[in-house]
């Protein structure tokens, strides 16, 4: 069987060729200030800052305060973008891309690209081609629509722009058309209560606008009115009436519909531009109308777009024998960490841990931006040491939802980011920066990162194991320390290992007391979790408050977690006879054909010294899915320790296809990787493998190291480039295109029958160590590396 999508324009665009085989799969679109996700059958949901998230297209009635949900479902007045067309003659009637008449196409293509997604339908000889791009700096959805009459008759059409809005405020909504702003304008007053949020609101952009470039012949802003009674899949204003009725909506739910008559000769084709966009005043509108419907404005737009993706290029191409992993290297996974830098999630208090790890990504891309990330999260470090359980970005922001819960993991990621950021780097001066915290106190960047370390070290209890209060990297792990005995094994051998990398970088800059503080209490870290934690066959995931070890042989329930695994492998706490028993209990609990999941067996109810974890389904989230972004921190353990088959699937099972079976079941476009994958595999076989959809996930940025860093070996090391590749055995072949401080290396790799050890040359002269040192910027070096042939290595 054919894969129902695949990549295009030398992996530039992902083209999926039925709106039914791959229902839910989505792609998105950002700018600074606003994210787009769009399904492939139209549906689509959309937020922008001000400064807080906020949305401009509604569910039909007013919902929670959310964005985007996993494997979020999606029903008959979901928002989205819609396009109905009616034949006049015939009363045929079908809509692009797909819903919400949901007529099967005779041609049906939708079309990712880095900058803008396509959809071209065909049904009856009509193909409508729908097309939306966003600006580099502004909130506006830019969509063009092409007819085109294919059926070699001429033929009489209206064609139906339909932008739902949905209900917008119980407090105040209505729309109606403004000739003289060119398009339809509904107006609402975000609901509040208290006096102050008068003043914090009173400049919301609180109209949604579709703007056009050529005025209807008729239009229809109420939603009801609209349907009728045939709903949206034959709505009454449309199969009912030979024109919109050109209503309004007076405290009712608004919508955006415009109607457009067509005569078209055969080949004939017409086109069409619209701005669907949140604005304030009329002011407003006029100036959207200007930027983006004016001479250019499309074009200025596409091209800003462009630039400012530049920054998404990356600092590796490579070309391996799996095609489908080339493009997704060298186009989507950079673009995906790009976008979680340079958006920071669009919120203004992103948790902590996922701020330094998704600017851990930005290091390889942008590591000016990683630096600065670095900077502003130290700024806001307690007295103590402890770091927040958020970075604010705005001034006012306030830490919300979960990051007012206590995590202790925070400290953690500075030195897992550091060594990342050096390495790529090796802007050790960053150290020596100087710090002022809200207080004014003013500490160095390594002063800093020693009061995070001597943090983790005073937060430990008796046993010498970390404290969890409610909850580590995982969130919903809220019960096991809530009464402030519980500890977390995951979190000890993480700190273990960031005081291991702490030392280490002190070591390098001459602070020996320093790294041998540091050592010191990672070995006590490791020492305490082997005394403890180790359970015959792996290493257990924490002690309740009431001292019950979990995460054990003995639970019928969350018996083995991955995370204490994969970090008992980075902290140098599992000796190799550990290790191996290790890996076999992964493997034989853990592993499925979609990946290694985060727990097993999961939950199926509630278990009060754990927490929310167990309450959700079993094989969804943190509750035994295939967790990518716990899978990632697998797949970097196992390239750590040398185990590179192992490692590559584990890497290779986060990009779904291109087999058939394997896309139809994950449902997921390879355009980027999604937070989860179903699991409970034993449990609920029919749903295992599905995807989220969901694309905000710290998995992409570690992905992208481990594919730099490990699979091809290409990592800074101090002053120079340590080349070490790690190919999985069936690679007989890669090659790949670094950039790194200024240079440029084209590394060709090989295997080589008769040599028991790998073989690295740079312009033709050995390298017996594989670093290359003293770097010169603007240089293009060629990189012959030979791998021994499997089974022959010494």
């Amino acid at each position: 069987m054919t894969a129902p999508c695949g990549f295009e324009a030398d992996g530039r665009r992902c083209v999926l060729r039925s709106p039914l085989a791959m229902p839910h799969a989505s792609t998105f679109l950002w700018n600074r200030r606003m994210l787009l996700q769009l399904g492939c059958r139209g549906y689509a949901t959309a937020q922008f800052m001000q400064p807080e998230p906020a949305k401009y297209a509604h569910a039909p009635v007013l919902e929670a305060r959310t964005f985007m949900q996993p494997e979020q479902p999606t029903y008959a007045h979901h928002p989205g973008r819609f396009c109905y067309v009616k034949d006049e003659d015939a009363g045929l009637l079908f809509s692009a891309p797909h819903a919400p008449v949901n007529r099967r196409p005779d041609a049906f293509a939708f079309s990712v690209g880095v900058a803008d997604v396509e959809w071209t339908v065909r049904c009856d000889g009509i193909e409508v081609a729908m097309s939306v791009a966003l600006p580099p700096d502004d909130v506006a959805e830019l969509w063009t629509i092409r007819v085109r009459n294919r059926s070699g008759r001429a033929r009489r059409l209206s064609l139906y722009p339909y932008f739902p809005v949905g209900y917008m405020s119980w407090m105040n909504q209505a729309g109606r058309y403004r000739a003289d702003l060119g398009g339809i304008v509904c107006t609402s007053v975000t609901p509040y209560q208290k006096v102050e949020d008068w003043f914090r609101q009173r400049d919301f952009l609180d109209r949604t606008v579709l703007l056009h470039d050529r005025a209807p012949a008729a239009w229809e802003a109420n939603q009801a009115a609209f349907e009728g009674e045939g709903g949206l899949t034959t709505p009454d204003a449309i199969v009912s009436r030979a024109r919109l009725a050109c209503g309004d909506a007076l405290y009712e739910t608004p919508t955006a519909v415009l109607q457009y008559p067509l005569e078209l000769l055969p080949g004939a084709e017409e086109s069409f531009r619209f701005v669907f966009a949140p604005a304030r005043d009329d002011a407003g509108i006029k100036a959207l109308r200007a930027r983006h419907l004016g001479a250019g404005g499309f074009e200025r737009a596409a091209s800003g777009q462009q630039a400012r993706l530049s920054a998404a290029r990356g600092c590796i191409e490579v070309e391996t024998p799996d095609p489908w992993f080339d493009a997704f290297v060298n186009h989507w996974l950079p673009r995906q960490v790009f976008y979680h830098g340079d958006s920071n999630r669009l919120t203004t208090d992103p948790q902590t841990r996922n701020y330094l790890q998704d600017h851990m990504g930005m290091a390889y891309l942008d590591p000016q931006a990683a630096r600065a990330a670095l900077l502003r999260a130290l700024s806001q470090q307690a007295p103590e040491g402890a770091m927040p359980d958020g970075i604010l970005l705005v001034e006012g922001a306030q830490l919300k939802y979960i990051n007012q819960v206590p995590h202790t993991d925070h400290c953690v990621w500075l030195p897992v980011f550091l060594e990342a950021y050096l390495d790529e780097t090796g802007d050790l001066a960053v150290l020596d920066v100087a710090v002022a915290d809200r207080d004014g106190t003013t500490r160095s960047v390594a002063e800093r990162i020693d009061l995070a370390m001597r943090w983790l070290l005073v937060q430990r209890d008796g046993r010498g194991l970390s404290y969890i209060a409610q909850g580590d990297w995982c969130d919903p792990m809220n019960m096991v320390g809530w009464k402030g005995r519980g500890v977390s094994g995951w979190l000890s051998l993480a700190s273990a290992h960031a005081l291991r990398l702490w030392a280490g970088i002190c070591r390098r800059c001459g602070r020996d007391p320093e790294a041998g503080e540091f050592a010191a209490g990672a070995q006590a870290f490791n020492a305490a979790v082997n005394e403890w934690l180790w359970d015959g066959d792996w290493y257990a995931r924490g002690i309740t408050d009431d001292g019950v070890v979990f995460g054990a042989r003995h639970d019928a329930e969350g018996r083995i977690y991955l995370n204490p695994q994969s970090w008992a492998l980075l902290s140098g706490a599992a000796d190799d006879e550990r290790r191996a028993r290790m890996v076999a209990a992964v493997e034989a609990e853990l592993a499925s054909p979609w990946g290694v999941a985060m727990l097993g067996p999961p939950y199926t109810g509630m278990r009060e010294d754990v927490g929310r974890l167990t309450q959700k389904f079993p094989g969804s989230a943190e509750n035994g899915a295939i967790y990518n972004h716990a899978a990632a921190f697998w797949m970097h353990a196992l390239y750590r320790v040398g185990d590179a088959d192992r490692a590559w699937r584990t890497l290779r099972a986060m990009l779904a296809g291109p087999d058939a079976d394997d896309c139809i079941r994950r449902g997921q476009l390879p355009v980027f990787v999604p937070n989860y994958y179903r699991g409970a595999w034993r449990l609920h076989p029919r749903t295992a493998g599905r995807s989220s959809q969901l694309f905000n996930t710290g998995t992409a940025a570690w992905m992208y190291r481990c594919t730099v860093e490990s699979l091809f070996g290409l990592r800074g090391d101090g002053d120079g480039l340590r080349i070490a590749p790690q190919l999985p055995s069936h690679w007989s072949r890669a090659r790949a295109l670094r950039r790194f401080r200024g240079a440029e290396f084209d590394v060709r790799i090989g295997r080589e029958s008769g040599i028991a050890a790998t073989r690295v040359h740079v312009d033709g002269t050995p390298l017996p160590d594989g670093r290359l040192a003293g770097i010169e910027a603007g240089r293009r070096y060629r990189v012959e590396v030979r791998l021994p042939e499997v089974g022959e290595v010494g």
